[in-house]
């Protein structure tokens, strides 16, 4: 059957028994027939279409064994060094906690959780634990999953650093290029996800991330759009920014919501770990945990002639007119360059 320019691969035979015209009644006009044809027609075809667009996965994980691998570092290292089409690897839903490293080798790899909140990539390194050597790891060392590798993916699976409140314990380090996070979550306390790549853009789209101190900081040109960033009771900082000096941009908020546990005015939109920090908030909503001056110097008045700290458009009981007089408040058009289409070409 032809259907619209498409071959639904399958012969439609329609016999409407109960189309029966009488010679002093309709019951359905050739108009209502050729709709009711129509409509099933589409319904034929729509199931034709759904099994061709089933995904087919390179690799699967599973805890039980059942799948291609166990572990999600097996999968990664089954992928083919500098491979240019993309890996897509499935992991079920489970708990995996493993010390997980991307190499720079293995690109355009994709990871796809079962399902958000019941795939957890865990581990409970932190930066004062000592490795073997008697060493403290430090901030990156502590880090529960490395991205090195460019044009990484990862849609619905829960990342974790699970070791608590002891300091700056990393969920995420990202280092390689476009990379992109849909509908993932980024779970922990201080230095919860770090932006690392100097040269990298990453995009994050419709996610959740917590936590208390500098819980997303780096070098990195990073959007966040449609996320929810969550401030945990004991939190003072949600940014800490190195930008590049020159860089386009640094971290970018659009649309997203800032939400938490925290105590009222209590918490810092960001400080500038590096002198040239750049951070925007676009058309955000910010709730009462949201200090009214907003920002923070970490006690160098410097850095208030060097760094980029602006909004538009924010909104809640955090949102306020009294921030900071070295902050910018953007024009509806300077806004417009904050786009994520602006942004990520």
């Amino acid at each position: 059957m032809n259907f619209l320019g498409y071959d639904c691969g399958r012969t439609l035979s329609l016999n409407f028994k109960f189309l029966i015209y009488e010679s002093k009644r309709k019951m359905m006009s050739n108009t209502k027939d050729r709709i009711v044809a129509l409509f099933i027609g589409v319904l034929l075809c729509s199931t034709t279409f759904v099994k061709a667009q089933e995904t087919t996965y390179d690799f699967i994980v599973t805890k039980d064994g059942t799948g291609d691998f166990s572990t999600v570092q097996e999968a990664i290292m089954a992928v083919p060094d500098f491979r240019k089409s993309e890996t897509q690897i499935l992991i079920k839903n489970g708990i995996y906690k493993e010390k997980l490293v991307l190499p720079a080798s293995k690109t355009n790899v994709t990871f796809v959780g079962e399902s958000r909140d019941k795939v957890y990539l865990t581990y409970d390194d932190y930066a004062s634990k000592q490795n073997r050597f008697g060493e403290e790891m430090g901030t990156t060392g502590s880090s529960s999953f490395f991205v090195f590798g460019s044009d990484f993916t990862a849609k619905n699976i829960t990342f974790e650093n699970s070791a608590g409140p002891v300091g700056q314990a990393v969920a995420v380090r990202v280092d390689g290029d476009n990379a992109f996070f849909e509908n993932c979550s980024f779970l922990g306390f201080q230095d919860t996800l770090y932006v690392h790549g100097r040269d990298s853009k990453q995009y994050y789209k419709n996610c959740y991330i917590e936590g208390t101190t500098d819980f997303i900081f780096g070098w990195s040109q990073a959007v966040f759009e449609d996320c929810e960033i969550y401030s945990k009771d004991g939190g003072s900082y949600i940014t800490a920014a190195s930008t590049e000096e020159g860089a386009a941009f640094g971290l970018v908020f659009i649309n997203c919501k800032l939400s938490g546990d925290a105590p009222i005015n209590s918490v810092y939109l960001g400080r500038p770990w590096r002198n040239y920090a750049q951070t925007v908030f676009i058309n955000c909503e910010m709730q009462a945990h949201i200090k009214t001056e907003g920002w923070h110097n970490w006690s160098k008045p410097e850095a208030e002639q060097t760094v980029f700290y602006a909004e538009f458009g924010s909104t809640g009981a955090g949102a306020s007119n009294e921030r900071v007089p070295w902050a910018t408040k953007l024009s509806n058009e300077e806004a417009q360059k904050f786009q994520s289409k602006n942004l990520l070409k």
